[in-house]
């Protein structure tokens, strides 16, 4: 424990304490599994937020950016290069959309959503100053725009004043959103399953229903997607469960193949039209190295069959959870490999049950209290999965 203790007084000298992380000091990854600094091996259930659906360092994602990076790494947007066509008419051929917008983060993928959307009302309606509509209990990244949407007071506290523009309704409350439709409103923004909140589902046919009033008040649909995108879900994307197809999509996290940070605001020309030389840009969005990356981390997911492993193996774990029948469990909630175990109040926070996980060999992070997420690589195989559940069983069933 002398290098662990070692690490974490310098980090907690040196660094800001805006993050609280389990007392584990990461060092290698490959696949589904990490070591730490003192050589003790874990198998990774959180997969950073669902960046690693490829897995720890996946080979030919790796050998993709060892490859570009002996060439060239960024050019930005001052000039064309060779990768980010064939990396954007990938991911336009994968998801369904015309239009991509390479970016770096999640976060700027939903600001680029967000001004996309305003420029949209402001040249197709002539709508300026408009509404967007948001869900209570969402996360779209933190920064102040994202911030000022948000329904969690910790996320906003002190961070004043405020992006205006937005109006919060009750995540899954179809009639609460119609009602809040006025003549300004210009688009619905929501998560098709929410994270951050502890992996919450909407009732089925609301995406449909979502659909429907953005088509009726001719206004656009913004789905983002950055956490439950590319397979996570037992889908490519969250929205094909309910047959729909939002206007604009954000995309991020895997699309970097847990190797490089990639993210892309994706739509059609209707909406993509809108934006002109200088509206908006990034200096390293589309650069050659994260294309390289990008595109490899697709195509992993497409000849590894990932959709299909995520939706097979997130049923058998669901099912196996449900059949410990836990008496500290009040609900669990999953769609593919997005899994959410919730503990009852009465039984203390999630975050201890993550610490026992731990001495175990299984890395997992709470949520919102108390919520156990779970979001194992969808490399994972349905063996070491089976052994990550013998692990819950000690730690859920006394």
């Amino acid at each position: 424990m002398q290098q662990t203790e070692r690490h974490l007084q310098l980090v907690n000298e040196v660094s800001a304490t805006n993050y609280k992380p389990l007392p584990v000091v990461l060092t290698e990854g490959e696949g589904i599994w990490v070591k730490d600094i003192e050589g003790n091996k874990y198998m990774d259930m959180l997969s950073a937020y669902s960046s690693l659906n490829q897995g720890h360092r996946h080979p030919k994602i790796i050998a993709a950016l060892k490859e570009q990076a002996d060439k060239i790494t960024i050019t930005s947007r001052a000039f064309h290069n060779d990768q980010m066509g064939d990396f954007l008419k990938k991911l336009c051929d994968l998801s369904g959309f015309a239009k991509a917008l390479p970016m770096n983060t999640g976060a700027e993928a939903v600001e680029t959503c967000i001004k996309a959307v305003r420029k949209w009302a402001f040249v197709k309606k002539g709508i300026e100053n408009g509404e967007i509509i948001v869900c209570a209990d969402n996360f779209h990244g933190r920064t102040i725009t994202a911030i000022s949407f948000s329904s969690e007071p910790q996320y906003r506290e002190g961070f004043g004043p405020f992006t205006p523009g937005f109006v919060i309704v009750p995540y899954g409350d179809i009639a609460a959103m119609e009602a809040a439709v006025n003549k300004n409103t210009i688009g619905v923004m929501m998560e098709p399953a929410q994270g951050e909140a502890g992996v919450i589902l909407p009732p089925k046919g609301y995406l449909k229903d979502v659909r429907a009033l953005c088509d009726k008040h001719g206004i656009i649909m913004v789905l983002d997607e950055i956490q439950t995108g590319f397979a996570r879900t037992g889908k490519m994307f969250c929205f094909e469960h309910e047959g729909i197809r939002p206007d604009v999509l954000a995309v991020g996290k895997a699309l970097g193949g847990g190797v490089y940070p990639v993210a892309a605001m994706l739509s059609d020309d209707e909406v993509m039209s809108v934006f002109k030389p200088g509206d908006h840009g990034s200096t390293f969005g589309g650069n050659p190295l994260g294309a390289a990356v990008g595109t490899a981390a697709l195509d992993v997911l497409v000849d590894e069959n990932l959709v299909e492993k995520s939706a097979t193996l997130g049923k058998f774990f669901v099912d196996e959870l449900a059949a410990m029948n836990s008496p500290y469990v009040k609900e669990i909630r999953g769609l593919g490999l997005f899994v959410g175990v919730e503990i009852k109040e009465e039984h203390g926070l999630a975050r201890p049950y993550c610490e026992k996980l731990m001495a175990l060999g299984l890395l997992c992070k709470e949520t919102h209290h108390q919520t156990i997420r779970f979001t194992p690589p969808l490399v994972i195989t349905k063996e070491e999965l089976t052994d990550a559940l013998a692990k819950i069983r000690q730690v859920l069933v006394p």
